[in-house]
């Protein structure tokens, strides 16, 4: 049987007796604040192919005398893409007895969890993208080897590493433009508010000063936190960088999908979301995004 696409609202049997209700506890959730959202630049699109063109070769300065002939520089556009190719899918299935039975209150709990998990797994496939950007080592922070044993005494060095680099990288305007940020695991978020708090600093009072809903902002960059990166690595860099392209058609849609499973039919309704979508770290500013191999 082939799938179709449902929109809510239009199916009274999706949702149960409350579609219109259940589709938009889905969406809210779809579209609450994320780290995702202000770490990626990223779009929503029904193309199968995005592209971004950049200039691979530059043309540069040079100086000049009166009277004296000068000389034409060459450059080169390249394309980068994102292909919107790969595809996750957050199944669900509801009996018809519990179809019945679902009160607006339950409809609205599982619109708003399925809202989450989509989400959410968007955030674990952007963090497991690590072997895209540039790693950022022990190093980096002038130590010796790879992972990072992240600390109060070494969490500053890490901030002040990735600036550094950036810099080095030639990243400076993109940075003043987006910003630079670091999305680190919890245990280490409590090593920069030590760190923070030992230096006088309360990172509440910055999130209050700036308005920063999702991060805090401290040591000229935005400070991110999450636990669902792929172990032993973390993402920094500039933000609004590193791009993230998602299927418009499909994204925060319902898809229904026959109610079987390995033993035959069931007496319910199955329906699934799909998430399909694509990355790239475009090729010119690579350089300013980070895997921080920790410990």
């Amino acid at each position: 049987m082939a799938n179709t696409f449902t929109t809510a609202g239009s199916d009274p049997n999706v949702g149960g007796v409350y579609p219109q209700e259940y589709a938009d506890s889905v969406q809210r959730r779809l579209n609450d604040i994320t780290n995702w959202k202000d770490t990626c630049d990223w779009m929503l699109s029904n193309s199968n192919t995005l592209n971004f063109p950049y200039m691979s070769t530059e043309f540069t300065a040079q100086s000049g005398t009166r009277g004296t002939a000068y000389s034409f520089s060459d450059f080169t556009i390249t394309n980068d893409q994102v292909r919107l190719v790969n595809q996750d899918v957050v199944p669900v299935y509801v009996d018809y007895a519990d179809l019945a039975q679902f009160s607006l209150l339950d409809w609205i709990r599982l619109g708003e969890r399925m809202g989450e998990v989509v989400r959410e797994r968007v955030g674990s496939l952007v963090l497991a993208q690590h072997a895209a950007w540039t790693d950022f080592t022990n190093v980096s922070i002038g130590g010796a080897g790879t992972n990072i044993t992240v600390s109060a005494t070494n969490v500053d060095d890490i901030i002040r590493g990735v600036k550094r680099e950036v810099g080095e990288a030639n990243g400076l305007e993109l940075a003043r433009e987006r910003g630079m940020f670091i999305e680190w695991r919890f245990a280490d978020m409590e090593f920069l508010e030590q760190f923070a708090q030992a230096n006088g600093f309360q990172l509440a009072d910055a999130a209050l000063k700036n308005g920063i809903a999702n991060a805090y902002y401290f040591m000229g960059m935005y400070h991110y936190v999450s636990n669902r990166h792929t172990a032993g690595h973390l993402f920094g860099g500039v933000r609004k960088t590193f791009q993230l392209g998602l299927l418009r058609n499909t994204w925060g849609k319902q898809l229904e999908s026959p109610p079987v499973n390995g033993d035959g039919p069931l007496s319910g309704q199955a329906r699934h979301y799909r998430i399909d979508y694509g990355f790239n770290a475009p090729t010119a500013h690579v350089s300013v995004l980070y895997d921080i191999n920790v410990a």
